[in-house]
């Protein structure tokens, strides 16, 4: 589990990696602990100027650990959430740019994680969904707030409600992606303002 999230350093860039390709990489409990203290260091490093996520293989990210979900009792429902809710919006409200350098699939809460960054770079064989609704949950993450407000109501409804599954191309017609690149890590290094985040 330690393996399960990796950080690399590069000038003035964090690279920030999911690295459990081999079961989706979700963003369980350790993941965001992780993470929570990963962004709180780096917001006290003025030297960082860029913070890009990215995965491994075919997998960008998964959601929380279903597993782990399972386990919730209303009380601890509402910490989970709350958790989450407070990952993504230090993500959100970075002094940095934040950039999903998206390398395939991109699920449920990293789905929200991406929403929450500045840009999202992905590559072609890239996979956009919320699977929530057929396991009877729905995301507590913010995505409800911020993927409306990116590509509209009603597609943002389609995709809760139907589990769809968005492709690459898909994508970046509705607006849910900046760009399609072969190599989103490296294009997200070499482009974005690095000295604001807008």
């Amino acid at each position: 589990m330690s393996n399960a999230i990796t950080t690399e350093n590069l000038a003035n860039t964090l690279i920030i990696r999911f690295n459990r390709p081999e079961i989706r990489s979700p963003l369980s409990v350790f993941v965001l602990e992780k993470l929570h203290k990963i962004l709180d260091e780096t917001i006290e490093n003025d030297a960082i100027k860029k913070i890009i996520f990215t995965g491994k293989d075919d997998t960008f990210a998964s959601g929380a650990d279903l597993r782990e979900i399972a386990k919730l009792t209303n009380e601890t429902a509402r910490e989970f959430a709350a958790h989450g809710q407070n990952l993504m919006n230090k993500i959100a409200e970075a002094r940095a740019a934040t950039i999903a350098a998206i390398n395939g699939f991109c699920f449920g809460g990293a789905l929200d994680l991406a929403l929450a960054c500045d840009k999202r770079i992905a590559s072609s064989n890239a996979m956009f969904s919320h699977p929530g609704v057929g396991l009877g949950i729905i995301t507590g993450w913010g995505g409800t707030q911020r993927l409306p407000r990116l590509i509209g109501e009603a597609a943002a409804l389609e995709i809760f409600l139907t589990a769809k599954r968005v492709d690459a191309n898909g994508a970046l017609k509705i607006g849910l992606i900046d760009s399609i690149n072969e190599n989103p890590l490296e294009f997200s290094i070499a482009n974005f303002c690095v000295e604001c985040s807008s």
